[in-house]
């Protein structure tokens, strides 16, 4: 049951060949059924007009002042986001310092007695 099954000699393919039969024979149909010749040169491409002059952006003082303000308050948010990170890290290596000092005493009071 658990021996492996190998197929016999006669069976087994060689290195040499393939089990994948060629495709001999296959005729596509065309992809169009417009009649042209493929050797037929491209009319030249019409060369582009010239580009329309664009204006250079122009803010106004009110949409400067609300770029600013928006620029502010993303500072702002992301500055909070991590100082608050932070002040959490530093709250727990604190607190992670204050439990090995209190380990610390506790064991080498054992000790001592």
């Amino acid at each position: 049951m658990l021996t492996p099954k190998i197929p016999p000699p006669d069976t087994a393919p060689t290195p040499g060949t393939s089990l994948v039969q060629p495709l001999n024979g296959i005729v596509h149909t065309p992809a169009c059924t417009c009649h042209h010749t493929p050797n037929v040169a491209p009319a030249p491409a019409p060369t582009p007009a010239a580009p329309v002059a664009r204006t250079a952006v122009q803010f106004t003082p009110g949409s400067l002042i609300v770029a600013a303000a928006g620029g502010t308050a993303v500072v702002l948010a992301v500055g909070t986001v991590l100082v608050s990170m932070l002040l959490a890290t530093a709250i727990t290596a604190a607190s992670v310092a204050v439990c090995a000092l209190v380990l610390r005493s506790l064991l080498n009071n054992q000790k001592g007695r």
